[in-house]
């Protein structure tokens, strides 16, 4: 227990979550004599719940999901144990996978107990004392409170999406990994296949509102902002879990989209823009939005996003409700060079 509690102390200490979540397997690997241990994550995609591990401790080494090495991942049915386990609301469960190796899985059910959001899987050569798991299940509870309230700091108020200091951090990782010539691990690889999520890009989308302003003159605060509310709820539909959508404040958002080509992440961007259009807001009927996005390379952060603002403006400037590619833009001469400075603020 003094191990768990030492562990413990340097969780709380943290305030990343890759530090948390490489820190909780670990901790939970030297103090479990593991053979291995494996943090997951449940998501949900389109075509169903998916596993995808966070961090694994084995062999003395902790590997953990970073924006260059994305999680390995598998859809939660091709694990019946696990399924089995949280469909019969257990603490745990127990998976024989050879005479000298036992897998423990235990899932952290979420605030409400309604559903488990991440879970464990402990390899030893034996199954491990009850007592010790208990330690482990009280260890996995404080991490999901502590990661909770790290979230709540990570999200805007209003909207629920991420805000603009978690966009900062998260756009700056992405750019240095130079993300367009990244190598997935095969067992990434592999479910990519199987959902035909295949990526060699990110790109950077930046949208807001078409007369937001008079919005909010001419019906009041209360329905902007829920406009604000119902168009997050529109992108967080429209965008999947492994891309990442940002409130930057005011009527202003962006998307961190990864598609294989620009026409795939112009088709996104454009089925979001038709799906606001169409959408029925309450008093207000009909809201757009213009979108301008750039792909993401090894340019400083400050371009990249000087790029997809030029495309933005142009949209608003040309029509606005429409979806502006930069590279196109620039390569028609429809917009000019950017000049930017490293203190630029585009937003």
């Amino acid at each position: 227990m003094n191990k768990l509690l030492h562990s413990l102390i340097n969780l709380t200490s943290e305030r990343e979550r890759q530090k948390i979540d490489g820190g909780l397997a670990t901790a939970l690997y030297e103090s479990t004599g593991a053979i291995e241990c494996a943090l997951y994550r449940i998501s949900m995609r389109s075509s169903g719940a998916w596993l995808e591990r966070q961090a694994i401790a084995a062999g003395g080494v902790t590997t953990v999901t970073t924006p260059e090495q994305p999680a390995a991942a598998g859809a939660l049915g091709d694990f019946p144990v696990l399924v089995a386990c949280i469909d019969a609301h257990a603490s745990q469960a127990f998976e024989s996978l050879s005479e000298n190796r036992l897998a423990t899985w235990i899932p952290v059910w979420g605030e409400s107990g309604a559903r488990v959001t991440t879970c464990v899987r402990l390899v030893t050569p034996a199954r491990p004392e009850q007592a010790m798991l208990d330690d482990v299940q009280g260890l996995l509870e404080v991490y999901q409170n502590f990661t909770r309230l790290l979230e709540d700091n990570e999200h805007d108020s209003l909207t629920g999406l991420l805000n603009r200091k978690t966009f900062d951090r998260r756009f700056s990782e992405l750019v240095g990994t130079a993300v367009s010539t990244i190598q997935r691990p095969p067992d990434l690889q592999q479910a990519e296949r199987r959902t035909g999520d295949s990526v060699t890009a990110h790109w950077l989308g930046v949208l807001d509102i078409d007369h937001f302003k008079k919005v909010n003159d001419q019906f009041g605060h209360v329905y902007g902002d829920e406009v604000l509310i119902l168009l997050a709820n529109i992108l967080k539909a429209s965008f999947r879990d492994q891309d990442r959508v940002y409130r930057f404040g005011g009527e202003e958002f962006v998307v961190l989209l990864r598609a294989t080509t620009a026409a795939d992440a112009k088709k996104s961007f454009e089925r979001l823009r038709a799906r606001v259009e169409a959408h029925e807001f309450p008093q207000i009927k009909q809201v757009t939005i213009s979108l301008g996005f750039a792909s993401i390379t090894q340019e400083t952060p400050v371009t990249i996003l000087g790029h997809a603002d030029q495309a933005l403006y142009y949209a608003k400037g040309h029509g606005r409700n429409q979806v502006c590619f930069y590279d196109e833009l620039a390569a028609s001469g429809q917009i000019g060079s950017l000049v930017v400075h490293q203190d630029a603020d585009f937003f």
